[in-house]
């Protein structure tokens, strides 16, 4: 596949994610209930009147009754869209509505994007100003240099909420966060540092403010642009943000610049830094080549001239990567939760600050995942936190809210700064980092061999291509090699038609062996040596379980085109239950911040009060594997004895049972979901044993298990994932019939992450 091919198909599943299965990114949910005539009355007329009024007397009480205090304004001209560059306002709307999602994402906080038609800076201020007091802080993005310079500071003067232009001041804060850890690295002192700053737009000029305040000498500082070096008395090419930072030098050329200095920063593009300059460098140079998509300089052409450098980029490929979301998200955060202003010089200070104490504080485990599992210690592959680190959300915005406390700019001060560092951590959304962190688990082991049963068909032809690209493992699509291809090529995917590994179950070398091990297993269960050559000749199901049982394959992935029946027969005939293991289903439900697990989904049809007590462990040993502390509810229809009847008994005797052995993990019932998931309903129970909302739910038949389940999914919201087949002597995983590119990719990567856990 040429590299053209490459992007078209790139393209395509791009805008496919964005018109499927509803157009955009972005929806707006009420917080409120509107069921009832009397809700609607209070939240519309007559009962709105009464917040009305109250703002009218006093507009600070706007924080108190509307979503202000969490409300963002991301907002854009479209004059410079990544490095697209000047597209017009509306094809800035899918990167601002992107902006949106990253706030909720990040820092739980809401956002609408608006789009203003006009590149006229003074016609862009008026909009915002006039719209501004709907939102708690505005996020400019994407606008064009100079004209963001003047935009973002005549809106600060004319707005009383913080206004930020991230382009301009989002990457100086993460690489100042990197600067103060690189020169900590190598034993220097910031102020001593000779720095050269290639690129003089939003971000140069932002970054190398910044880095001036960190304590970084003016007299030491060099700015280059495409003119050359920005020099007193410079004429071309100049403005009034430029000549604030012209230096008295004799140098008029980056490469001059560079001869001993110590830190390269690259806002520029790809290219502009090359190996000479690098070689022309101080001892132990500081290198931030931050172009996208192409930095100035790889770390590897770095490393041909230079074993003593370290390196920043903006790409997640390479350590140290210099990401937007480190800041942005923790700032507004922050801001707005003392209600500032304005995000000040010292709030800016303050994050960049946060961030290097951050990357120097012992890494935990979770944060070592997103980096495919690498042990991190700070040093010079470690200077600036993982994006994915779950600490961020409670570790920066203090910094920030102090910041505004000290310097005036806050509203409504934090008097208990413990209290509030401990609300921001239950903001975190263990959902969002549940499937990063498989996928990272697995992408640090060493490739496993995962057999995708369905081979033909394009759904799986296209999850396994993905398996491959992502770095998951080694895909085998078993079917017939020309109809593989000929999909594959329907596909546009040239590429993978060349390197996906294919295997013709009826034409494959291992028929006999594979044949003469499932004789052993079927002898005595009626299968003569003709049936079982037939399964292997003809049956794709059987084998590939037979190939995955005797290793020439480390998993398997089937159920696109078969029902789950159908296929869990058709592999047991192969893979054995683990010893001592129980055969069961677990599905996984990521909603609004929650993660929760419910077994058994797929296997036991109505289990008795022992299936109940071997369901409960099973999963509860599952829910640990995949990253989670199991807090176990048996759910039945009463509370604890009440009402009575016999359905309850078999979970109340489960229950019994449970209290007889010994366990390592909470576990209550028999009790509803309400009364299981709401420590708000616990003050009539007073002796039940959870200290937290249950997150491992046992249902007590299958069929309430597979219809809460799918009821969740239909009604949205939600994000269910499985069920996940656990209990088998090998990793097999199930998908529903038709699944979807994203569902199979997600079971192969389960299998995968099976495969490496056990």
């Amino acid at each position: 596949m040429t590299p053209q091919d490459r992007r078209a198909r790139a393209d395509q599943e791009a805008l496919d994610f964005h018109r499927y299965p509803a157009p955009g990114k972005v929806e707006v949910n009420a917080t409120k209930p509107m069921a009832t005539q009397r809700d609607l009355s209070l939240a519309y007329s007559p009962g709105v009147a009464a917040p009305v009024r109250a703002i009218a007397d006093d507009p600070s009480t706007a924080y108190d009754y509307t979503s202000k205090g969490n409300l963002v304004g991301v907002i854009s001209n479209g004059t410079a869209i990544l490095g697209l560059g000047n597209l017009g306002a509306l094809a800035s709307k899918p990167v601002m509505e992107g902006k949106a999602i990253l706030f909720k994402r990040f820092a739980d906080l809401d956002a609408f994007d608006i789009e203003v038609d006009t590149e006229d800076a003074d016609a862009l201020i008026a909009v915002v100003r006039h719209i501004g007091a709907t939102f708690g802080g505005v996020n400019l993005e994407d606008i064009s240099s100079p004209d963001c310079f003047r935009i973002e500071a005549e809106l600060q003067d004319l707005l009383d909420v913080p206004v930020f232009h991230d382009d301009q001041h989002g990457t100086a804060i993460i690489c100042s966060a990197g600067l103060l850890n690189a020169c900590e690295v190598t034993g220097r002192r910031i102020e001593d540092v000779k720095l050269v700053l290639c690129g003089a737009g939003a971000a140069g000029l932002g970054s190398i403010t910044l880095m001036k305040a960190l304590g970084v000498r003016a007299e030491n500082t060099t700015l280059v642009d495409v003119d050359g070096v920005v020099y007193c008395g410079r004429t071309t090419g100049m403005d009034q943000w430029k000549a604030v930072h012209a230096t008295n030098t004799p140098h008029r050329t980056l490469a001059e610049a560079l001869v001993d200095a110590d830190v390269f920063i690259g806002v520029s593009a790809k290219g502009v830094l090359t190996k000479d300059m690098v070689a022309s460098m101080a001892a132990n140079p500081i290198i931030f080549a931050m172009a996208n998509p192409d930095p100035e300089i790889t770390p590897e052409e770095v490393l041909e001239v230079r074993q003593d450098a370290i390196m920043a980029t903006g790409r997640s490929d390479y350590p140290n990567q210099v990401n937007n979301i480190l800041g942005f998200p923790y700032i507004f955060r922050g801001a707005l939760d003392v209600q500032a202003r304005s995000i000040n010089h010292e709030m800016k200070v303050a994050a960049a600050r946060a961030l290097a104490m951050l990357a120097r504080e012992d890494v935990p485990d979770e944060v070592a995942l997103a980096y495919q599992g690498r042990q991190l210690r700070f040093g010079r592959d470690y200077i600036i936190p993982s994006p994915f680190d779950p600490r961020l959300i409670w570790y920066v915005p203090p910094f920030i809210a102090e910041a505004a406390m000290a310097t005036g700019v806050a509203r409504r001060p934090i008097a208990d700064m413990d209290a509030y560092r401990a609300s921001l951590r239950r903001r975190l959304d263990p959902s969002a980092g549940f499937l990063q962190a498989i996928t990272a688990s697995v992408q640090a082991a060493p490739m496993r061999r995962v057999v995708f049963i369905e081979g033909e068909e394009p759904s799986v032809i296209r999850a396994a291509y993905a398996f491959a690209a992502e770095g998951l493992g080694i895909p085998i699509l078993l079917g017939r090699e020309d109809v593989i291809r000929r999909n594959t090529l329907d596909l546009g995917l040239e590429g993978a038609a060349q390197t996906l590994e294919t295997v013709n179950a009826r034409l494959s070398g291992r028929n006999g062996a594979y044949a003469e091990f499932l004789y052993q297993r079927l002898q005595r269960r009626g299968y003569l040596r003709r049936d079982v050559e037939r399964l292997i000749n003809t049956d794709r199901q059987s084998f590939a379980a037979v190939m995955v049982a005797l290793g020439d394959a480390d998993a398997l992935v089937t159920g696109v085109t078969r029902n789950f029946d159908q296929c869990l027969n058709d592999v047991s005939r192969a893979i054995t239950p683990a010893p001592g293991g129980r055969l069961m289903g677990l599905s996984v439900m990521l909603v609004r911040g929650r993660t929760v697990f419910v077994a058994d989904t797929s296997i036991c049809e109505l289990p008795t009060a022992e299936d109940l007590v071997a369901i409960a462990r099973e999963a509860a040993s599952a829910v640990r594997r995949l990253g989670h502390e199991p807090r176990v509810a048996f759910l039945s229809s009463s509370s604890f004895g009440h009402p009575h009847g016999e359905q309850p008994l078999r979970v109340r005797r489960a229950v019994e049972l449970m209290d007889e052995q010994s366990v390592d993990f909470q576990y209550e019932g028999e009790m509803p979901p309400d009364v299981a998931l709401d420590a708000s309903l616990w003050a009539n129970y007073p002796f039940q044993r959870l200290t937290e909302p249950a997150n491992l739910l046992i249902m007590p038949a299958i069929h309430s298990a597979t219809i809460s389940t799918k009821l969740v999914q239909a009604l949205g919201g939600a994000t269910v994932v499985g069920p996940i087949l656990f209990g088998l002597s090998k990793p097999v995983q199930i998908c529903r019939l038709g699944d979807s590119v994203t569902a199979i990719l997600t079971m192969a990567t389960l299998a995968a992450f099976q495969a490496r856990h056990p």
